[in-house]
């Protein structure tokens, strides 16, 4: 007999909710720089996006265009009537303050749009100025961080709480016969989990290793911990050109000790708002006489990275465009983002990867090489993939 083969990996389920129009909130207490912040990143144009329309749907949500070096030489090789990059959907979140997970200020309002988004930019504040007072009376960073990890899991913990009580009350009655008994306990065993990791180990829920079956019950109950965090710290335009301010080794070091592995980004809102009142000419001699640049695109990226979203291209003299997609997203579904009949009726893909374009130059030297691929719909779709689909009548 031929031995067995091995046992595919289980494919690990991603937290969060699934799909492509996932959306990022700019969280933080009062006056640290979050609407000033906002309003720089929603008008920016980010370098090259500057003939693509982005649109703000209202005065607190942008989409923003993620520079992309990639997309950009698609657009030099094929000279395309239109160009749509990936965008990222930010949305302007009132401030914070301590005491708002028991309602406080504008507490419930405040962590109601925080469950609505998928991921979070925490701006930090990290400079002194006299004329914008601090919430909580002076510049703290460390205390501020620690007052939106505390409200945001004490949030979770009445959530949670909630949730075990009414499902203890129903798991009564539950037998250990039935598959559907079983499964309702497994669920309750799993809730109690997730209370213990935020009240026992006090943790948030996304840095903890959670199984399929795990993910799937986190995922349900949209928990404000189980997104991820980029941490913004907005220093003054002085501390970010000389690249030093006293707290960031501290900041560094509470997110080490607290979330490690989260994304810290030094950025000066100050700096920004000045660079955006300029032509590009004028901008590109200001970053060249003051030594850095803009920090805009490389926050949007982490920011799009930290969704876990990847983008695949379509190319032609008509359109270059980049499509958003989730990380493990198979090919029937990527082309659905197109248009659904793709999905419905989808026959096959045409793919080739930007890597082997950029190699050969063109679309029939990749053929020619044998690079261009057909691909079914078990394919799992690459960052970076250049497709055209084949779908039926």
């Amino acid at each position: 007999m031929p031995p067995k083969k091995a046992a595919a990996a289980e494919k690990k389920i991603l937290l969060g909710r699934p799909g492509n129009n996932l959306k990022i909130g700019i969280v933080g207490l009062p006056n640290v720089g979050k609407s000033s912040f906002f309003n720089v990143l929603s008008k920016t144009d980010l370098g090259k996006a500057a003939n693509f329309p982005y649109a703000t749907i209202n005065p607190e949500e942008a989409r923003i265009p993620v520079p992309d070096p990639r997309f950009d030489w698609l657009c030099d090789l094929y000279k395309p009537a239109s160009r749509v990059p990936a965008f990222l959907t930010c949305i302007d979140i009132a401030g914070l303050t301590a005491g708002a997970s028991t309602g406080a200020g504008l507490g419930n309002a405040f962590l109601s749009h925080v469950r609505a988004v998928d991921g979070i930019f925490q701006v930090v504040r990290a400079f002194d100025d006299a004329e914008v007072i601090h919430v909580e009376g002076d510049v703290d960073p460390c205390r501020d961080m620690e007052i939106i990890s505390t409200e945001l899991r004490l949030k979770d913990i009445e959530w949670v709480e909630k949730h075990l009580d009414g499902l203890k009350k129903t798991g009564r009655s539950l037998g250990n016969t039935s598959l559907a008994d079983k499964a309702k306990k497994e669920e309750i065993a799993t809730v109690q989990k997730i209370y213990d990791v935020l009240t026992k180990e006090n943790k948030d829920v996304r840095k903890v290793e959670w199984n399929n079956k795990e993910i799937d019950v986190v995922n349900g109950l949209q928990l404000l911990t189980a997104k991820p965090v980029t941490y913004l710290v907005n220093l003054s335009e002085r501390d970010f050109i000389r690249k030093k301010n006293k707290w960031l080794p501290k900041i560094k070091a509470w997110i080490d000790e607290h979330n490690p592995g989260d994304p810290l980004i030094p950025f000066s809102v100050a700096l920004e708002e000045r660079l955006a009142n300029m032509s590009d000419e004028e901008r590109k001699e200001e970053e060249q006489k003051l030594g850095v640049t803009s920090s805009l695109g490389k926050i949007t990226q982490a920011g799009y990275a930290s969704l876990d979203l990847i983008r695949y291209f379509t190319c032609g003299p008509d359109e270059v465009r980049a499509w958003t997609i989730r990380k493990g997203t198979k090919a029937p579904q990527a082309a659905g983002v197109i248009h659904s009949d793709f999905e419905n009726k989808f026959v096959c893909g045409e793919i080739m990867s930007y890597e082997d374009l950029r190699e050969y130059g063109s679309e029939s030297a990749v053929k020619a090489a044998g690079k261009l691929r057909q691909q079914g719909k078990p394919y799992e779709m690459v960052d970076g993939d250049i497709a055209y689909w084949k779908a039926g009548a």
